[in-house]
């Protein structure tokens, strides 16, 4: 992750209460970023459809965050066939420390076992799955950034384009 320059094509922001308002804002961001981001790609339609469902999940995570104050910042980058996002948003520092803890274990070697016990395990957490999936299904990179008090901010390297090979 570290070293590559990445190119910004999107920056977006909205108030957590507005954000959090409906469930549908998840999907409906998702869908409509993605569409703009992979408008050049080779595949749009296809790349689009990866995008989507990948942005969606991490929206969906910050949207359980249940915080009301402060912004859902999200941006979009591009490095060759590497789509970034950066998603960051109000969250309380123990939930920090779970999702630092689970983006710490995605780094280890038994990611795949991990994500089919985690699948077929109805009491898992949902945030676990998420991480695995993205890791395992996009072969996404995943770390967190150093933010402000109260923020979390996900970087996910997202190898789309070679996925469409």
């Amino acid at each position: 992750m570290a070293g590559k320059a990445f190119d910004q094509l999107l920056d977006l922001e909205m108030e957590m209460a507005t954000f959090t308002a409906d469930w549908l804002h998840c999907d409906q961001l998702s869908n409509y970023v993605a569409r703009m981001v992979s408008h050049d790609r080779r595949d749009p339609l296809r790349h689009a459809n990866l995008l989507s469902s990948a942005l969606n999940e991490l929206l969906e995570m910050s949207f359980r965050s249940d915080a009301q104050e402060g912004a859902l910042t999200c941006g979009f980058y591009r490095h060759g066939q590497i789509e970034r996002i950066e998603l960051s948003f109000p969250c309380a520092s123990q939930q920090r420390r779970y999702y630092s803890d689970l983006v710490n274990g995605l780094k280890d070697n038994g990611k795949l076992a991990s994500y089919i016990e985690v699948i077929g395990d109805e009491t898992a957490p949902i945030e676990k799955a998420v991480l695995l999936g993205l890791a395992i299904n996009y072969e996404a990179e995943i770390e967190l950034r150093a933010s402000p008090a109260d923020t979390l901010t996900f970087v996910v390297d997202l190898p789309l384009e070679r996925l469409l090979n």
